[in-house]
């Protein structure tokens, strides 16, 4: 009998994996270098309040979000460590950013004259563009910013703390070192930044640049903290970083993969030879065989993309995706002779069976996508279980 008879389709977060790619993480910095755990996205498909609530438990020191909103949700769920919108804030949210102590970033002058306008005491991050080319200050903008914010933004509680709480940039190839000039110029262009700022009077700010890519490959860009995506959820951000990073430590971290995808076989079927799967007809049996129906498709996150290419996990034993997956249900082929399929069944999208497994690399790289992309597009609507 499964033990999830309650759900066609569920997520298992695995809190020993999440521990040990904190841990790893630790192992390359610095004390005084703070982990801030990025959780945008729904943590990456993961569960915002599920995964930060993991990640708060094992000792992260503060998060990073899109939005008030998802800043809000890990307020209302008792977080209280530093948290950091990565997003563009509207302006009508930065009084409610102020009143849960969420810090947003600055991007532009007119964030900036929104801060001024809001009269919220309001902390945030300017965010430098050193050569990603989205958001962010150039250099030359920064001694009309640095008169700004001396002039004309002031803490309206009345204390002498400073609104402005800290300088980032985000590297823009950082996940391989071929690319290592690109980098080193976009980390001497945030400390000219600092410099700056210092020379200005505003002192004691927090300097930041590195994802998981600039964590594992340029340690001298880890400053006052880094901001650890990809590689919390046990991905390395590139397969050139996974090899390249023991280059820069002369040893290796190893990442686990956090989460598992899983459903329960609603049918079987058994086809004769010249039957027609599915819409288009596109999947036709060669011979007599059994097809297993599962209740997800590419409503729940699995890409249509993976019609006739894809492959899932039944009793420790890969089976194909036969014919074109639909919106909320596919169908797998199931070889003549060896697995016994039953209505009830677990199968496995992402995640190990038996001696089996899909990462979710393997399975974007299927699809023609990355990681990121199918983790984050995992419907929020399934369970998250923590394991």
């Amino acid at each position: 009998m499964n033990k999830h008879p309650v759900y066609k389709t569920w997520i298992e977060i695995n809190q020993k994996s999440l521990r040990n790619n904190i841990r790893a993480f630790r192992s390359l910095l610095k004390k005084q270098t703070k982990l801030f755990a990025v959780v945008k996205s729904n943590a990456y498909g993961h569960g915002l309040t599920v995964f930060a609530g993991l990640a708060d438990r094992f000792g992260v020191d503060g998060f990073c979000v899109d939005s008030v909103i998802e800043g809000n949700a890990l307020r209302s769920v008792g977080i209280r460590k530093p948290i950091l919108v990565l997003g563009p804030t509207l302006p009508h949210l930065l009084k409610e950013a102020a009143a849960q102590d969420i810090t947003v970033t600055v991007s532009n002058f007119d964030a900036l004259k929104a801060i001024r306008d809001s009269k919220a005491s309001v902390g945030f991050h300017l965010k430098i563009d050193s050569g990603m080319h989205r958001q962010g200050f150039y250099l030359e903008d920064m001694p009309k910013v640095i008169k700004f914010v001396k002039n004309s933004i002031k803490n309206p509680s009345g204390k002498n703390k400073n609104l402005l709480r800290g300088i980032y940039t985000h590297f823009a190839a950082a996940k391989d070192i071929t690319y290592k000039d690109y980098t080193l110029k976009q980390i001497d262009i945030l400390k000219r930044a600092k410099q700056m700022l210092a020379r200005s009077g505003l002192k004691n700010i927090m300097v930041h640049s590195s994802a998981t890519g600039g964590t594992v490959l340029y340690p001298q860009a880890h400053f006052d903290l880094v901001r650890i995506g990809i590689g919390l959820y046990g991905y390395w951000p590139s397969r050139e970083a996974m090899l390249q990073h023991h280059i820069i430590w002369h040893k290796n971290i190893t990442l686990k993969p956090v989460l598992s995808w899983r459903a329960l076989v609603s049918e079987i079927k058994q086809l004769k030879k010249g039957d027609f799967v599915g819409y288009d007809l596109t999947a036709e049996a060669r011979k007599p065989m059994e097809t297993a129906v599962v209740p997800i498709g590419y409503w729940h996150g699995f890409p249509r993309s993976l019609s006739g290419c894809g492959e899932a996990i039944i009793k420790g034993s890969r089976v194909p995706i036969f014919g074109r997956v639909s919106m909320d249900l596919i169908v797998l082929g199931i070889p003549p002779h060896g697995i016994k399929t039953n209505i009830g069944d677990t199968v496995t999208f992402i995640g190990e069976e038996g001696r089996e497994s899909i990462d979710a690399r393997e399975f974007a790289e299927r699809a023609g996508t990355i990681s990121y992309e199918i983790l984050t597009r995992l419907n929020p609507l399934m369970k998250r279980e923590v394991i």
